[in-house]
């Protein structure tokens, strides 16, 4: 189970990666097109949501390697 347990860690860290990578494709356009409604969607995908979620991802998957988890420390 430990083992599952550290796989699935580094498969959080990747998934917070590639999760930055996409809101950064996905607000810079936004953030950029001039509009009103897309220059407030954009700040809010880039300085809000993208920080809460990437990191959230890459802690908890440093915790899984780190066996944060673990059932002797529960």
């Amino acid at each position: 189970m430990e083992a599952i347990k550290k796989i699935l860690g580094i498969v959080w860290i990747l998934l917070g990666v590639v999760t930055a990578y996409l809101m950064i494709q996905f607000g810079y356009p936004r953030l950029m097109s001039g509009t009103q409604d897309g220059i407030v969607f954009g700040i809010i995908i880039l300085f809000v949501l993208m920080p809460l979620i990437t990191l959230g991802l890459i802690v908890f998957g440093y915790y899984a390697l780190c066996n944060e988890y673990s059932d002797k420390k529960l």
